[in-house]
């Protein structure tokens, strides 16, 4: 008796330790740990200033590190596989753009839509634009679209990948004005935009923010915007609607977690994602590069990103894709 009794003291006394440490365990509130928030794009363009200002803000507000990777590569498809397949955690989470709407159409990623996700929040928006050197000899779309007439699949147009908003802005104008252009797909924004200002690509139809430094400087001019208004940032632009063509095309993006993330680490996502959105840092940043903060809480975002799945897999079956 006293034999067993040495025994199974030991055990007794493991017990009590284990449970005593229970309310420590419990404790280790989310996050403990640095974040990492995956970013489709190449360093430079909107969708990278736009998670790295976010990410900053939501950083202070959780009290850990959020790391930055980039990975460019499919129209977002590599970036946003890489997100949806990570552990549910809240340790891994991504920069979302209008791609995420696309990319299951296009196929270059299977169960890759708004609803592969939790998503967190939206955070920003910005329409397309017809922008090209100041010196090519164009001053207007309509003098862009008579070459292109003379000169079929000359026009050398960049984009942030095929299959990406920004091809789908250029592809879509070249459909509606009934000329035939040459695609030249980049790893984004950023670089495209390298590439007409070294005289490589002739048009890139991206954003204002990504050409505001080219046409500050003289070298870009933009001809046309893909929106249903006119530019705050250029007000004397036409939009291709005024110009005859029913087209508005808009970039947006927002931010998510791997499908499957509890609950309790998604509020916390949300509130320090939506504070970061909504601050005075963000607001300085799309004031100084020329686009928009566009917020939608975790919901509203849901059912805005569904709808654009539902408008892209039109809009490609009308390209073509």
């Amino acid at each position: 008796m006293r034999k067993r009794v040495v025994m199974i003291l030991p055990l007794v006394l493991l017990l009590v330790l284990v449970v005593s440490q229970m309310p420590a365990f419990a404790a280790a509130k989310y996050p403990n740990r640095q974040i990492n928030l995956i970013i489709q794009a190449a360093p430079g363009g909107l969708s990278d200033l736009t998670a790295r200002t976010v990410g900053s803000v939501a950083s202070e507000i959780l009290g850990v590190p959020i790391v930055y990777t980039n990975k460019p590569g499919a129209a977002g498809a590599v970036a946003m596989s890489f997100v949806k397949s990570g552990k549910p955690d809240g340790y891994t989470i991504g920069y979302v753009p209008v791609e995420l709407a696309m990319v299951e159409a296009l196929g270059y990623a299977q169960d890759v839509n708004p609803s592969s996700f939790d998503l967190i929040c939206a955070s920003n928006i910005a329409a397309a634009t017809i922008t090209v050197r100041a010196d090519s000899g164009w001053d207007t779309v309509e003098d862009l679209v008579e070459w292109c007439k003379v000169n079929p699949g000359k026009l050398r147009v960049g984009n942030s990948g095929t299959g990406s908003v920004w091809y789908v802005a250029g592809a879509s104008w070249a459909k509606a004005a009934g000329i035939e252009v040459n695609h030249v797909p980049f790893d984004g924004a950023a670089p495209a935009v390298a590439a007409i200002l070294g005289k490589h690509i002739d048009m890139v139809p991206v954003s204002e923010m990504e050409v505001r430094s080219g046409v500050e400087s003289g070298e870009l001019k933009i001809l046309a915007v893909l929106s249903d208004q006119r530019s705050q940032y250029n007000p004397d632009v036409p939009t291709l609607k005024e110009l005859g063509y029913d087209i508005s095309v808009s970039a947006w993006g927002g931010f998510a977690a791997p499908k499957g993330t509890p609950k309790e680490v998604l509020e916390a996502l949300y509130d320090a994602f939506g504070k970061g959105v909504n601050s005075e840092r963000f607001a300085e940043v799309t004031k100084a590069n020329g686009y928009s903060a566009f917020y939608l809480d975790h919901a509203d975002f849901t059912e805005f990103a569904t709808g654009q799945y539902e408008f892209y897999k039109k809009v490609f079956v009308e390209l073509g894709h």
